[in-house]
C-alpha cells in the first residue's frame, strides 16, 4: 500500500474516552469515543442538551476537557492546541461577521489574523466570494446582507486559510429552504472537490441524510447509534405508521395516547411503539397490510384514529428509536440565534 493510501485511510479525528464535567457537576459528555477520517463529510446529532454544541468546543480549543484523549490531524489537543487552530476553521450558531464592514473587508481580516497577506489573500478572497455567490455584493456592508448571505460570508471566512477540518456547528438553523439548499450544495464541493474533512452538527435530519457520509447520534452525553445513514435506515428493519387518537368525544392526552399504546402494542407483527409528540410510532413489517387491520383494531375501541401516515424508515425514525425525540422544524426556527457581531475566531 502506497503511503498516499494509508493517509486516506487515516483517522484525522480521534477521539477517545471523552469527558466533560461543568463547574456545578452536570456531565454533559459522558466518556464517549469516536473517529473521523481524513475527507470524511462527519455528521454528530443529538436533541438539545445532549452534548453535541460541548463536543464541538472541546474539539476546536474553545474548552479544556475533564478527561479523554483526543488529537487532529496527529496533533494532541492539549499539547498542540495552537497548532490545531491553525488547521482547522469553524463556524458557530452565530455568525461572526462585522456589520460595519464590507464582506470583503471581512474575509481580509480573518486572513489578517490568520497572518495571510498580498496576492496570495486577495486571490484567496476573489475565489472564495465567487464560489459563495457574493462576488457583486463583496463591497456592501455586511450589515445589509439577507440572512443567507451573511451565513454564506460566515462560512467562506473560516475558509480563507485554507483549513484541513471544517466544524460546523448547526450552520443553517433559521436559514429559508432556498439558502439552506444552496449552501448544501457548497458543502458538497468543498468535502468532494477540495477533500476537506467536515464535522457538522445538525438538527435537519434532512440535512444529514444528505450530506453525511457517517454519522453519530449522542443523547445524554453518550453516543447511541453509529454508521452510515443508509445501514442505520435498515437497522429499523421496518415501516413506520404514525397515528394520532383521540376518544369519542373528542378529547385527546396522555391518558388515551397510552390506551392506544396498548391496543396497538398488543397487536401481532408490531416491531417498537414510541411515543412522538402528540401521537404513537409503531414499526411494522409490511406496513401497508398491516394498516386494515390497525383500523379493525380501533373500531372495537372507544378511540377513535384521527391520522394515519405510512411511511418507510427515515433518519427521523432513527433518531426517534434512539434518542425517544423527533425534531420540529418549526422549534428550529424560534431557536434560532440571531445574527450580530460577536467574539472573532481563535
Amino acid at each position: 500500500m502506497s503511503s498516499s493510501q494509508s493517509t486516506a485511510t487515516q483517522p484525522i479525528i480521534q477521539v477517545k474516552g471523552l469527558v466533560e464535567v461543568y463547574a456545578d457537576g452536570t456531565k454533559a459528555v459522558d466518556d464517549i469515543s469516536f473517529h473521523v477520517n481524513e475527507g470524511e463529510f462527519f455528521g454528530f446529532l443529538g436533541p438539545n442538551g445532549a452534548g453535541k454544541s460541548t463536543t464541538i468546543k472541546v474539539l476546536t480549543t474553545l474548552l479544556r476537557k475533564t478527561a479523554g484523549t483526543i488529537s487532529i490531524a496527529g496533533y494532541d489537543i492539549d499539547k498542540d492546541s495552537a497548532t490545531i487552530r491553525k488547521l482547522i476553521g469553524v463556524q458557530s450558531q452565530e455568525t461572526s461577521i462585522d456589520p460595519e464592514l464590507t464582506g470583503r473587508e471581512n474575509m481580509v481580516l480573518q486572513g489578517n489574523l490568520q497572518q495571510m497577506h498580498g496576492k496570495e489573500l486577495k486571490d484567496r478572497v476573489d475565489r472564495l466570494l465567487e464560489v459563495v455567490g457574493l462576488k457583486d455584493a463583496a463591497d456592501k456592508r455586511a450589515g445589509r446582507y439577507s440572512g443567507g448571505m451573511k451565513k454564506r460570508l460566515d462560512l467562506a471566512s473560516t475558509l480563507v486559510h485554507k483549513p484541513k477540518v471544517l466544524f460546523l456547528d448547526e450552520p443553517t438553523t433559521g436559514l429559508d429552504p432556498q439558502s439552506r439548499a444552496t449552501v448544501w450544495e457548497y458543502l458538497e464541493e468543498l468535502n468532494k472537490k477540495e477533500g476537506i474533512t467536515i464535522f457538522l452538527t445538525t438538527q435537519y435530519l434532512e440535512e444529514a441524510d444528505r450530506l453525511c457520509q457517517r454519522l453519530c447520534i449522542v443523547d445524554s452525553g453518550k453516543i447511541v447509534a453509529e454508521g452510515s445513514p443508509s445501514n442505520l435506515k435498515k437497522e429499523i428493519g421496518a415501516d413506520a405508521i404514525t397515528i394520532s387518537t383521540q376518544d369519542k368525544e373528542g378529547k385527546s392526552g396522555e391518558t388515551v395516547r397510552a390506551a392506544a399504546k396498548g391496543i396497538v402494542s398488543s397487536l401481532p407483527g408490531v416491531v417498537n411503539v414510541v411515543e412522538s409528540g402528540d401521537g404513537l410510532t409503531l414499526y411494522v413489517k409490511d406496513g401497508g397490510y398491516f394498516i386494515p387491520e390497525l383500523v379493525r383494531a380501533f373500531d372495537k375501541t372507544d378511540i377513535k384514529l384521527v391520522s394515519i401516515n405510512l411511511s418507510t424508515p427515515s433518519l427521523d425514525d432513527v433518531f426517534l428509536k434512539h434518542t425517544g425525540k423527533r425534531i420540529r422544524v418549526e422549534e428550529l426556527v424560534k431557536q434560532a440565534p440571531s445574527g450580530r457581531f460577536g467574539a472573532r475566531r481563535r
